[in-house]
Parts: C-alpha cells; sequence; structure tokens
C-alpha cells in the first residue's frame, strides 16, 4: 500500500480530513502529522514535519494544508528535495506533476472548497510525471 504525507495547520484542519477520507477510498495508507484540532497552531511546524519525512523517505508523496496555502508552500520549498506546488486549479495540479514532478501538493483550506478540493487531489495523484527535457529541469532545481 502507497502511503502519503498529510499536514495542516488549524485553517486547514477540516479540508485535511475531508481529504484523508478521498485518501483512503482510493486505497493509500495516510500519515497524519497533525494538527488534531481547530485550535490556532503554527504551520510552519506541519510543513517541516511532512518535508523531513519525505526527505527520509516515509513516502514518496504529501499534502499540505493552511488558510492560503501560501506559507506551507514556501516553507516547504526551504527543503531539499521538496517540491511544493500549491494548486488551485486542476491544470495547476495536473502540470505541477507532468512538468515539474511535484512531491507536495499544498491547498488552501479557506480558500478552495471540498468539491474543488478532491478534483485537485486526483488530478494531482492521476498525473504522472513526463520526464525527458523536464527531469533535466527538476534536476537542475534539486542541485540548487
Amino acid at each position: 500500500m502507497r502511503s502519503i504525507l498529510v499536514g495542516s495547520d488549524h485553517a486547514g484542519f477540516d479540508l485535511k480530513n475531508f481529504l484523508k477520507d478521498v485518501l483512503a477510498a482510493r486505497g493509500l495508507q495516510v500519515i497524519d502529522v497533525g494538527c488534531d484540532s481547530q485550535d490556532s497552531c503554527d504551520y510552519p511546524r506541519f510543513a517541516q514535519d511532512v518535508s523531513r519525512r519525505l526527505a527520509r523517505g516515509e513516502a514518496k508523496l504529501g499534502i499540505l494544508i493552511c488558510g492560503t496555502g501560501i506559507g506551507m508552500s514556501i516553507t516547504a520549498n526551504r527543503f531539499r528535495g521538496i517540491r511544493a506546488a500549491l494548486c488551485t486549479t486542476e491544470l495547476h495540479a495536473r502540470m505541477s506533476r507532468a512538468h515539474n514532478d511535484a512531491n507536495v501538493l499544498v491547498l488552501g483550506g479557506r480558500i478552495t472548497g471540498s468539491a474543488l478540493a478532491k478534483a485537485i487531489l486526483e488530478a494531482w495523484l492521476d498525473t504522472p510525471f513526463e520526464g525527458d527535457r523536464h527531469k533535466r529541469r527538476v534536476d537542475q532545481i534539486d542541485e540548487m
């Protein structure tokens, strides 16, 4: 069974729980690193936890959710080997996987409704990396 890491702050808590059910229905093992309630908390902690676990190989993919997704994406992208993409459309999701081999999907819990978030997640999961010229570019990013 493939594993996927998920993390959110309080603003992404409800959407994270909704998407955990979507992931489980697809047969994925969900590793939830928190948060565990709607009580105010700091998003960098959860972005760091998901990013470090991905770097250690605990899973190949992760999902992060905060209010807008901006803070989570900025934080996650500070970690070597993490390619976090804030996606607000299905096209963003497909392109982030096909061309950028994004290994972390970032969503905004306060700006993305559950139906759209599900569609974005499914597009992201179902789109393979195209490799070829895109691999050369992703390798350049990872070398920085």
